[in-house]
């Protein structure tokens, strides 16, 4: 596709021609908008940027949020809240990172296709909202209050979650930890390298009116652990993490470039749309080949650069997911971005907000800001789920020659392609095993609460492993960074109930 003619007909050239991002953060938590308020008032702002009536959409793309559930899917509610009537309804499946982006590179195709003329995509997440009403209710004070968030039926754990791997910080770690190994870095290296990494964000959400943190942190602010910055999982801290406690919503509208000229416009308001590829890791993280790499990251952010005819050299500015250190870190080295150039235009979702799987629309905002400012192109790299979906777009303030839609973004036969053999599990192991990545988890009060191994058998089987906490030889060899733990070896030993790991 990439060495095809430039595509010339208006009509199925996708641009953006309107963005909009809020902030809410009224005094008292519980007096916020909801999830829906949120996203009629991104909405708003995105139709006033463009100058354009929300009546006209005929495309609806909800980002799915987890804060009020009660209110149900919210594609019906919002189209009427907008007055809007859009032959296309619809919300994500579920809430991941990489959902902005994909509903993106729907809109484009549909514009692509001459099916849109005029599409809306949008999101907001109201957990601040939501925990104030929670908290008024466990008080008695607020007795309207129905559990607005979901719960999910109660399951016995399965193998993973037995050994503490159950929510997203509990396993990032362990791409962060193989990661640094694979790469020859000390301990001490690695988290200078994530301090400098997320000091530049903050600088950048600082300077963003819509980012939630906007106060500049040092590297020396992200690395000191005391009470305001504790540990969660090793090796990160509170500062390392997303900070999901935000009320925020963003939204941005798309037209073919031929829309947005009848409507008048003007040339350098519009933003392109380039092309993107998308790929993902199993569901499962015990069944992937490998925890210091992901083929699907590396497909998703090559084949973008491929079907684009770009390299990293045409960038102005890039957006690299950072919910956890270990995805910029990877995904720079693949893209080839400097560590000590911002790798966001909004902030990191530490500090610009981590609004769940809405961040990278608060991203496509602000890289439209950024552009229609200075620069030709952007490159935006969404990441969702356990490190598993991965989604990268390109947009630009002058045409990008080599964007044809509709355009298949599915690169998943290619990742598996490269993958590398699935190691099987082995769950009642005991014996000799070298560590291939770990963990520990700790309390609210910074104190160690337990750890977990991931371990590989002689004949190369995975298995997992409890880490005695208790033990202080074991945990100083596991977070001194006096040696690299990832590769040592050890013993799987049978515990009263399950395996630990002894050196």
């Amino acid at each position: 596709m990439a060495n095809e003619p430039a595509m010339t007909d208006p009509e199925r050239i996708p641009v953006i021609i309107g963005v909009g991002q809020v902030n809410d953060r009224p005094d008292d938590p519980d007096q916020g908008l909801d999830s829906l308020g949120l996203m009629v008032a991104a909405l708003g702002v995105a139709a006033a940027d463009a100058g354009v009536s929300l009546s006209d959409i005929d495309s609806l793309a909800i980002v799915d949020q987890i804060s009020f559930h009660d209110l149900g899917k919210l594609c019906e509610p919002l189209a009427a809240a907008i007055g809007a009537n859009p032959r296309f309804n619809y919300q994500s499946a579920a809430p991941h990172g990489d959902t902005p982006v994909r509903l993106l590179n729907e809109a484009a195709n549909r514009v692509g296709t001459g099916e849109v003329r005029l599409a809306a995509i949008v999101g907001g997440e109201a957990l601040r909202t939501a925990a104030g009403r929670a908290a008024k209710a466990a008080t008695g004070e607020d007795k309207s209050y129905n559990a607005i968030r979901k719960v999910a039926t109660r399951r016995e754990p399965n193998y993973a979650q037995k050994h503490g791997l159950a929510a997203p910080v509990d396993v990032y770690p362990l791409y962060e930890n193989a990661t640094r190994a694979a790469w020859g870095e000390s301990l001490e290296d690695a988290q200078f390298e994530s301090a400098e990494i997320w000091s530049r964000f903050s600088g950048v959400a600082a300077a963003n009116d819509g980012a939630w943190i906007r106060k500049p942190a040092s590297p020396e602010d992200i690395l000191r652990i005391d009470e305001r910055n504790r540990p969660i999982a090793f090796p990160y801290s509170k500062l390392m993490v997303a900070n999901s406690s935000v009320n925020q919503g963003a939204g941005f509208l798309v037209a073919s470039l031929a829309e947005a000229r009848r409507r008048g416009i003007a040339e350098d308001h519009l933003i392109y749309v380039g092309m993107g590829a998308a790929a993902k890791e199993p569901a499962s993280i015990l069944h992937r080949d490998r925890y210091d790499g992901s083929v699907s990251m590396e497909t998703s952010i090559t084949r973008t650069l491929d079907l684009n005819s770009m390299t990293i050299d045409d960038f102005d500015c890039v957006e690299l997911y950072s919910c956890f250190p270990c995805v910029p870190k990877m995904a720079r080295r693949i893209l080839g971005w400097p560590w000590d150039r911002p790798a966001t235009v909004f902030g990191g979702l530490t500090f610009g907000g981590g609004p769940i799987a809405n961040y990278m629309s608060h991203a496509i905002v602000s890289m439209v800001d950024r552009l229609r400012k200075q620069g030709r192109y952007g490159f935006l790299f969404a990441n969702g789920g356990f490190a598993t979906d991965n989604h990268c777009i390109v947009l630009g303030s002058e045409p990008i020659a080599a964007a044809h839609f509709p355009q298949d973004f599915d690169y998943q036969a290619e990742a598996e392609a490269k993958r590398g053999p699935v190691p099987e599990l082995a769950e009642d192991y005991a014996g000799p095993a070298t560590i291939e990545s770990y963990t520990v988890f700790y309390g609210r009060d910074g104190t160690p609460r337990a750890g977990v191994v991931v371990a590989r058998t002689p004949d190369g089987k995975r298995t997992l492993a409890h880490v005695d906490v208790g033990d202080a030889a074991m945990l100083a060899f596991l977070i001194d960074g006096k040696s690299e733990p990832v590769g040592a070896s050890g013993q799987v030993v049978p515990l009263a109930e399950g395996f630990g790991w002894r050196a």
